[in-house]
């Protein structure tokens, strides 16, 4: 009875023993097989077996993975302080190297990257630092994937998520930013009166000619009407006879001798024709019968 009792116990404890030996293996994962603390195979993903006490099963992750490195402090060449911040993603390539090679390969991968993007920004101003993020984060991706194929790691991406100046370096540079929109705003307001006191310029002086234009203009149509009543009166006196003019001055004589003067001036070519002028005769015989009495 008690070695059915020890056989019983026996075989309860292999069929333990055999059940804690089967081990799975998630998806994206590799598992290395130690052999009494020795690497003795790779595994892949699914349902496998190890003995128990004597075998152990280390699990690999191989999907990307994303890693945050938080803050810290860089010195720029012109000796600012700043402080960065970068997002990685990656994946390991091989398992084996990955977990033997080193004790620990994703902080090693971490102080690598941090010492290299300490040598590209300490290159550099803080200007030109704080406006190259882009070809700071060319530069670091190119050197991470030199730096950590030692670990079979592979960074698929980093990103530097901000560069910072220290507080004191912000606040000279929020003194500074206020002082060049100032300088901005007042040279724009000066662009705008100086605009504006040349259009009001241009407007008077385009009314001055546009009212020089109009004079001119008036004067040049009051000319071009006087010749043409001029150039017409020309026109009707070459077609008038004689009797016209000798009646035009007829009426001139008879209008000077009802008149108060008495004395009319004449050349001397004409002396001789007064005497065929009617009005003149007949005013000449009126005063000659006054002094008859």
């Amino acid at each position: 009875m008690m070695a059915r009792i020890i056989i019983g116990i026996i075989v309860v404890l292999v069929i333990v023993y055999v059940c804690c030996g089967f081990k799975i293996v998630p998806q994206n994962n590799e598992g290395l097989v130690e052999t009494l603390g020795k690497y003795s195979k790779t595994v892949k993903a699914g349902f496998i077996f190890v003995w128990p006490l004597f075998q152990r099963i280390r699990k690999v992750p191989l999907a990307l993975q994303p890693l945050e490195i938080s803050k810290y402090s860089i010195i720029t060449k012109d000796n600012a302080e700043i402080s960065t911040s970068l997002t990685l993603n990656y994946l390991v390539t091989d398992s084996y190297r990955y977990f033997y090679n080193n004790t620990d390969s994703v902080e090693s991968m971490v102080q690598l990257i941090r010492g290299h993007l300490r040598d590209i920004i300490g290159r550099m101003d803080l200007n030109a630092a704080l406006g190259s993020t882009k070809e700071i984060n060319d530069q670091l991706f190119t050197a991470t994937g030199d730096l950590t194929d030692i670990y079979d790691i592979k960074v698929v991406r980093v990103n530097v998520d901000e560069l910072l100046p220290s507080a004191e370096i912000q606040h000279a540079m929020d003194k500074q930013l206020t002082a060049d929109r100032e300088k901005t705003a007042a040279i724009a307001k000066a662009e705008g009166e100086a605009r504006t006191i040349g259009m009001t310029t241009k407007a008077k002086n385009d009314a001055l000619v546009a009212t020089a234009k109009a004079n001119a203009e008036a004067v040049k149509t009051q000319a071009d009407a006087d010749a043409y009543r001029v150039q017409k009166m020309q026109e009707a006196l070459s077609k008038a006879g004689e009797g016209y003019f000798r009646n035009q001055s007829l009426d001139s004589f008879n209008q000077l001798a009802q008149g108060p003067n008495n004395l009319i001036v004449v050349g001397k070519d004409e002396m001789t024709d007064l005497g065929k002028v009617p009005a003149l005769r007949k005013v000449w015989d009126a005063s000659d019968d006054k002094k008859d009495k």
